[in-house]
C-alpha cells in the first residue's frame, strides 16, 4: 500500500531534521515503522513519536504536547543552538511545522487503536505509544513510571516494623548515636531526624549537599536498624549500592572508618551491632547481576534480591529505567534507602527520579502526626515553618541535611554553590570582585598560555595563583595540575620483580593523584569542549615531555568507558589510567600497556587496552560525567557562548565536584546567565495527572 502524500511529506520532514543533525536516526527510524505498521496513520501521530523519541534522548520521559506548543524551540531544543549552516539552508522547524496546529487537533490525530494506549485504559500497555494526559511517552517509559510510581506508594502505605520494643528502643538507640549537644540552643539535628524517619519507612530519601553528613547518617541508621532487629532476632540482611565504579569506590572509602567511629555500647551486643554493618559497596548493575547482550536482569520481580535493607547512594545519578529495576527486585518487606542531593543534574539516561522525589524537601511539610512522633523519639522539634497539615505521604519520609560539615562559613566554594543554587547574581557578583582563597575565576582563551599553565599547574597567573610544587605530596588546599600524577606515574613505578599488590598500589597511588585533578566542560564540541580540550592537553603534557604521545594508547592515558561493558565489568563513567607492566616473572623485556581502573571494593581491573572498545580520553570530562567523583581541584570551563545545557543545575553539579579548590574559566560573562536558567526535566512521577 502507498502511503499518504501527508506521510511522505512529514517522514520526510524527519529525514531533514536528521541531516541536518537535529534528531537522532532512531527518532526518524520510529516514525517510518510505525507508518509502515499503520499507514493510515496521521502524520501528526508520527511527529510525535518522533519528537517523544527525541525528548527520551535528552532525558525526558515523556513529549510535553501542551509545551512544545506553547514554545517548541525551548522545549524541543530545536534547532540546536550550535548550528553553523546558514538560516536559508534550513528547513523549517519544529515550531513551523505546528503552526496553528491546537492541542485537540493533536490528540485528536493520537487517537488511533493499534498505535496509541491512553494512560487510564487497560490496553495502554499493548501499543507503542501511551497518551496521558497532554503527555505522549514511548510505551515502555509509561511502564517504567508505573512501576516507580505504584512500587513507591505501596511501600509508603505500610511502614516498616519497629520491632519488640518499638519506640522505646528506638529512642534509646538514637539517644546512644546522638548525644545532647551542650548547647540548649543547638539547631535542630537533622541527621538524627533521617535515622527516624527512615526507620519506620519502607522507604525514605536523604539528601542534602555535599558535606552534609549523608553517608555518616546512613552508617548511624544502619547501626539502628540492625540493633533493633538484633535485640531479638537476626541481624538484618544489607546491601550497599551506587551506579558507578567510582561512586561505589568513594562510598567504600568512607564508609569503614564511619562503621569504626560509630558511638555503640561497647559491650558483645554494641560489637556485634557494629560487625553487622556492611562496608563493601557494589555497582547497581553488579547488585541485580547484568546479563550480556540484554537489558535484563537475574534479579527481577519473580526472582527478588536476597536483602532485607538496600542503600543506594547517589540517587541523582539514577534513572527511570533503573529505578523500575531496583524496585521490582525488592523483596516486598525490604526497605531502600536512597542518599543524594537532589540540586544536581539529573541522570544522564531519561527521568530525574531523585528530583522529582525530592520537590518539596526544602520546606519538610511534616504533618502534626510525624511532628509529634518525631518529638517523642528524637527529642527533636521540627520548626514551624517546615510543618503543614497538607503534607503528603512522600514527605513524612524525606528529609533534606542543612549542615555542610565539609566546608567552613567561609569557603568559597561553599559560598558559591549557595550563591548557585539560589540563583543570586549578587552573591555571585561579590564572590567574583573578591574571591576567597579556595575559589578563583579567570577569563581566558581556550587554547593560549594561561589555560596550557592551567592544566599543567593548576594554577594560572590570571588569578594571582601559585603553582603546586613538584615534588612530594602536595598540600590538600594547593592548586594542582596534570604535573601532579604523571609525576606520581613516573616516581612510584615499582621495579620490574614487584609482586601483584606492589603494582595494585602503584595503580591506586597514580587513580588518586589524577582525581585530584580535573577539567569539567559544560559541551562536548567547540573550543571549551570535551573533544578540542582533550586534543589539546594531550599535546601540551607531549610537548613537555610528560607523556610519550598524544594520540593512540600511550604511558599516562587517562579514558573515560562511555558505554556499559558487563563482560569487563566496566560501566558507563568509570575512569581508568593507562599503565603498564612487566614481563611474566619480572624477567627482562618490555612492559606492556595495561589500562587500571579501581574497583568498587578497593581493588585493581587490570585491561588490555584492546579489550577496550568503548572509552575516550579523559582530561577533560563533561559535568554530567563527572557525577559521583569529587576532586580536590576542579576546573571549570565555561564556553563562548550561551547553550542550552548552561543551566543553575549544571554549574551547582560542577561547582560541588571540588572538595578544597575550584577554579571558574573561559568566557564568565556566562556564569550570571546560567544560574538563573533552572533544568526542566518532564517526568509524571507522584503526579496525579499521570
Amino acid at each position: 500500500m502507498t502511503p499518504p502524500v501527508a506521510t511522505v511529506a512529514q517522514l520526510a520532514q524527519l529525514e531533514a531534521w536528521v541531516r541536518h543533525g537535529w534528531l537522532r536516526e532512531i527518532d526518524a527510524a520510529l516514525a517510518a515503522f510505525l507508518a509502515r505498521e499503520a499507514p493510515d496513520a496521521h502524520p501528526l501521530l508520527l511527529l510525535g513519536a518522533a519528537l517523544a523519541s527525541h525528548q527520551l534522548g535528552r532525558g525526558h520521559a515523556f513529549l510535553d504536547l501542551r509545551a512544545v506548543l506553547a514554545d517548541a524551540g525551548e522545549t524541543l531544543a530545536l534547532p540546536p543552538e550550535e548550528g553553523d549552516a546558514p538560516a536559508a539552508d534550513l528547513p523549517l522547524g519544529p515550531a513551523q511545522v505546528l503552526a496553528g496546529i491546537r492541542l485537540e487537533d493533536w490528540r485528536a490525530a493520537l487517537d488511533h487503536a493499534s498505535l496509541v494506549g491512553f494512560g487510564d485504559s487497560a490496553g495502554a500497555g499493548a501499543t507503542p505509544l501511551v497518551l496521558a494526559g497532554d503527555r505522549l511517552y514511548l510505551r515502555r517509559y509509561w511502564r517504567y513510571e508505573r512501576t516507580v510510581d505504584e512500587a513507591i506508594a505501596e511501600r509508603l502505605a505500610s511502614p516498616a516494623s519497629l520491632g519488640t520494643g518499638g519506640e522505646a528502643r528506638l529512642h534509646a538507640v538514637l539517644s546512644a548515636l546522638f548525644p545532647p549537644a551542650d548547647d540548649l540552643f543547638a539547631p535542630l539535628d537533622w541527621q538524627k531526624v533521617a535515622c527516624a524517619l527512615a526507620a519506620r519507612s519502607r522507604f525514605a530519601i536523604v539528601t542534602g549537599g555535599p558535606g552534609t553528613g549523608k553517608t555518616t547518617t546512613v552508617v548511624r541508621l544502619l547501626a539502628v536498624l540492625q540493633d533493633l532487629a538484633m535485640a531479638t532476632g537476626p541481624k538484618l540482611r544489607i546491601r550497599l549500592a551506587a551506579p558507578t565504579g567510582k561512586a561505589a569506590a568513594r562510598l567504600n572509602e568512607s564508609i569503614a572508618s564511619a562503621v569504626a567511629n560509630l558511638l555503640l555500647a561497647r559491650d558483645a551486643h554494641g560489637e556485634r551491632v557494629r560487625a553487622a554493618i556492611p562496608t563493601e559497596v557494589t555497582t547497581v548493575h553488579r547488585l541485580l547481576g547484568s546479563r550480556m547482550d540484554t537489558r535484563r536482569f537475574h534479579h527481577h520481580a519473580r526472582n527478588p534480591l536476597p536483602l532485607d535493607v538496600l542503600v543506594l547512594d547517589e540517587a541523582s545519578m539514577v534513572d527511570l529505567e533503573m529505578m523500575a529495576n531496583v524496585l521490582e527486585a525488592l523483596p516486598a518487606h525490604a526497605r531502600l534507602v536512597l542518599l543524594g542531593d537532589k540540586d544536581q543534574l539529573a541522570s544522564v539516561e531519561a527521568g530525574a527520579v531523585l528530583g522529582a522525589l525530592c520537590r518539596r524537601a526544602d520546606g519538610g511539610h511534616y504533618t502534626q502526626a510525624t511532628t509529634d512522633w518525631l518529638r517523642a523519639v528524637t527529642g527533636e522539634d521540627v520548626p514551624g515553618d517546615m510543618r503543614d497539615p497538607r503534607g503528603q505521604p512522600l514527605d513524612q519520609a524525606v528529609v533534606k541535611l542543612r549542615k555542610s560539615h565539609r566546608f567552613t562559613e567561609g569557603s568559597g566554594i561553599r559560598r558559591l554553590a549557595d550563591a548557585v543554587n539560589a540563583g543570586d547574581a549578587g552573591a555571585l557578583a561579590a564572590l567574583r570582585a573578591d574571591p576567597p582563597a579556595d575559589l578563583a575565576f579567570a577569563e581566558l582563551p581556550m587554547d593560549g598560555e594561561a589555560l596550557r599553565q592551567l592544566v599543567l599547574e593548576g594554577a594560572v597567573d590570571a588569578v594571582g595563583a601559585v603553582p603546586a610544587a613538584r615534588a612530594g605530596r602536595p598540600r590538600r588546599d594547593a592548586p594542582l595540575g596534570f604535573r601532579h600524577y604523571l609525576g606520581v606515574l613516573r616516581r612510584r613505578k615499582p621495579p620490574a620483580a614487584a609482586d601483584a599488590a606492589a603494582m595494585d598500589g602503584w595503580a591506586r597511588d597514580v587513580l588518586d593523584a589524577f582525581g585530584a585533578f580535573r577539567l569539567l566542560c559544560a559541551v562536548r564540541r567547540g573550543p571549551a569542549g570535551v573533544e578540542t580540550l582533550n586534543a589539546q592537553v594531550a599535546a601540551w603534557l607531549q610537548a613537555e615531555g610528560l607523556v610519550p604521545a598524544d594520540q593512540g594508547w600511550y604511558l599516562g592515558r587517562p579514558v573515560m568507558v562511555i558505554r556499559n561493558d558487563y563482560g569487563l565489568g566496566l560501566m558507563n563513567g568509570d575512569v581508568g589510567v593507562t599503565l603498564a607492566q612487566p614481563p611474566a616473572g619480572g624477567g627482562r623485556g618490555d612492559w606492556t600497556l595495561r589500562v587500571a581502573f579501581a574497583r568498587g571494593d578497593g581493588g585493581i581491573r587490570w585491561v588490555l587496552p584492546s579489550r577496550l572498545q568503548g572509552v575516550e580520553t579523559a582530561f577533560a570530562m563533561t559535568v554530567h560525567k563527572s557525577q559521583g567523583s569529587e576532586f580536590a581541584h576542579a576546573a571549570l570551563l565555561l564556553p563562548d557562548r550561551m547553550n542550552r545545557v548552561l543551566t543553575r543545575e549544571l554549574v551547582y553539579t560542577a561547582v560541588t565536584r571540588a572538595s578544597a579548590r575550584l577554579t571558574v574559566a573561559g568566557h564568565l560573562g556566562l556564569l550570571e546567565p546560567a544560574i538563573a536558567r533552572r533544568l526542566a526535566r518532564t517526568g509524571g512521577l507522584l503526579d496525579a495527572e499521570s
